[in-house]
């Protein structure tokens, strides 16, 4: 039996099966099995319930009553409205902040691009998926909304929490790329490239189609693998 911590039970719980989707433990298009939950984490059905609304409400889960908690897969559909969205709520950030930035600023998102980089080379995506939560934090964490944070982090658990995904190298190392010419137009002081640079290449669906597409290529044939299936 796993022993919980002093935090909120809701909370411990919530990780927990996040944990196991990041895992590969629990698979899109599954079914949760409410009671082996409850027995391994050894609590009662009602933190579980109030874990399993919030996953529902990001999108993670979808609660059929009298049927049981389907796994949401994440579609290429999915994908474009969630790139959409980050796009415009980013580049509005930086549009408001962009008065804020400093070198220290710039010196941060410099160093953790350059470990980004560096995960990368080593293939440690856990490290690089971390740091890049980390450098995009720099600039949201300027802004005086905290609302856009909240809207914007469940949209990128979605993205990026799903089970260890066959990444896509060169795609990681353009994202670094991006990441350099964003901070080169922040330190030239132009904001409209900097913003253009996040929205519109970064964040655009269009722009990172080709990768997006061979990523949840390669995804879909692991979960086949995962469970035996022929394509």
């Amino acid at each position: 039996m796993t022993i919980l911590n002093v935090k909120s039970l809701r909370e411990q719980v919530y990780e927990y099966i996040r944990d196991e989707m990041h895992a590969g433990n629990i698979l899109p298009n599954s079914t949760l099995n409410l009671n082996q939950i409850s027995d391994h984490l050894g609590i009662s059905k009602t933190p579980l319930r109030d874990a399993l609304i919030r996953m529902e409400v990001e999108g993670f889960v979808t609660i059929m009553p009298r049927r049981g908690v389907v796994v949401n897969a994440l579609t290429i559909q999915d994908v474009k409205n969630f790139y959409q969205i980050c796009g415009a709520l980013e580049g509005a950030v930086v549009a408001s902040v962009f008065d804020r930035f400093d070198g220290r600023h710039i010196a941060v998102m410099r160093q953790l691009n350059s470990e980004m980089r560096a995960a990368v080379h080593r293939e440690e995506f856990d490290t690089y998926y971390k740091l890049n939560i980390q450098f995009h934090d720099v600039f949201l964490n300027l802004s005086d909304n905290p609302m856009i944070r909240t809207m914007l982090m469940p949209l990128k658990r979605r993205l990026y929490d799903f089970q260890r995904r066959p990444y896509v190298k060169e795609w990681e190392l353009r994202n670094t790329q991006e990441h350099d010419q964003f901070i080169d137009s922040i330190k030239a002081g132009d904001l409209a490239d900097a913003v253009r640079m996040l929205r519109d290449v970064h964040w655009s669906f269009s722009e990172q189609e080709g990768y997006i597409r061979a990523f949840h290529q390669r995804d879909a044939e692991a979960n086949r693998s995962r469970n035996g299936t022929s394509p």
